[in-house]
């Protein structure tokens, strides 16, 4: 039986609830929540499964060593103890990435820089010759984290960041990041009966990862290659069973989703990347305008507006617009809306009934509802009322 052993699951910032219960949801032991991350146990097949399935997480990291360094010989001779055959011959290539957050060391690169001297000199003596470094596609992905005085170093079991699902060929300007598309589906609670709807879909990954989500196919089932294949330890066979396992996990999904552009050449981008996943049933793909568009009730939009560098018009009006267009032509609708620009927000003209913030990419943003009723929401709220008594 393989040995368990610990992982941290790296994600955005407000995403971590909705990770926590994707991997409880999995299975994963020992779950503890951080701030950007989520910590667990489980198995290599775990392990797989985890790169395959989880919509919320960047990577996965395997700690496989830690110790206290207070400079730059302390980290050199921490690192140079560590028996690195175990993962890797002079044949090999490597890559190092630094994170810090200490009084100690400033510069995450020099960390970087010192941890892949200590690795290549120590594998140099020990064989004489040295392992080469590729930062784009190397064999072994390692992380080194400093906080404070403690280093964590890490293997990184996914290579590519998992939010890179593989469908994405044509991209329009600054598109949102696959891993927070699916958060913020996650985070809204969608009923996946309700007609979901992108009316800004740009490049369509809201609409790719709501199929995903609703016909429960494992986000990362196409992806190319993980960063645990190059391991010496890598089990094809183990791998194979963990992927027919999540190929029968997919379900039937009769529920409605439709991506739309205003802009022709958008749409033709989003309709390339929805076949790149395989979902044309799932998703239609048209043009509209969502400022012109009529919507019947019980409708779910999700949309990613264009805000400051994609946007040649006035901000101001542009999201004042937004809000008529939402009271006007979609009542009954339920709306939710992620955006970069928190002064636009003040100008949609409506209260949302939740707010949540996040981050896309560093850019600090908001997650909002908003709740279109039929008439008021005083009416609302007393029909509803009478309607429970």
């Amino acid at each position: 039986m393989s040995q368990n052993f610990k992982m941290i699951a790296k994600t955005l910032y407000g995403l971590e609830e909705v990770l926590e219960k994707e991997l409880r949801q999995l299975g994963a032991m020992d779950i503890k929540k951080g701030v950007r991350m989520v910590e667990f146990v489980g198995d290599q097949g775990f392990m797989y499964k985890a790169n395959m399935m989880l919509r919320t997480a960047i990577r996965i990291l395997k700690p496989i060593y830690s110790f206290k360094a207070r400079n730059e010989v302390d980290l050199y001779d921490g690192v140079y103890q560590f028996d690195w055959s175990q993962y890797l011959t002079a044949h090999d290539t490597l890559s190092v990435h630094g994170t810090i957050a200490s009084k100690y060391f400033n510069h995450s690169q020099y960390v970087a820089l010192k941890t892949k001297d200590a690795i290549v000199d120590q594998i140099r003596r020990k064989t004489g010759r040295r392992p080469d470094v590729d930062t784009s596609h190397p064999d072994l992905r390692i992380s080194v984290h400093i906080n404070d005085q403690t280093v964590d170093v890490s293997l990184d079991t996914s290579g590519e960041p998992l939010y890179k699902r593989g469908y994405r060929d044509k991209t329009n300007v600054a598109p949102i990041n696959e891993v927070l598309a699916a958060g913020i589906i996650l985070l809204s609670n969608w009923d996946q009966r309700s007609t979901f709807i992108d009316p800004m879909c740009g490049s369509g990954t809201i609409a790719i990862e709501a199929a995903m989500i609703g016909a429960n196919i494992a986000p990362n089932i196409n992806r190319m290659e993980f960063g645990f294949e190059r391991w010496p330890d890598y089990d094809n066979q183990l791998f194979e069973a963990i992927q027919e396992s999540c190929l029968k996990k997919m379900r039937e999904f009769d529920g409605k989703i439709q991506a739309r552009d205003a802009d022709g050449y958008t749409v033709e981008k989003a309709r390339e990347n929805v076949k790149n996943a395989n979902l044309q049933d799932f998703i239609e793909v048209e043009k509209g305008d969502f400022f012109r568009d009529h919507q019947s009730a019980q409708a779910f939009l999700m949309f990613n507006p264009p805000y400051d560098e994609r946007l040649s018009v006035d901000i101001e009006s542009f999201y004042a617009e937004i809000g008529n267009a939402l009271k006007q032509r979609y009542t009954g609708s339920t709306a939710w809306m992620i955006t970069g620009n928190l002064e636009a927000l003040k100008h949609v003209g409506l209260r949302p009934s939740k707010k949540i913030k996040l981050y896309n990419g560093k850019l600090e943003s908001r997650l909002v509802r908003y709740d279109m009723y039929s008439g008021t929401k005083k009416t609302h709220k007393i029909h509803g009322k009478s309607k429970s008594q």
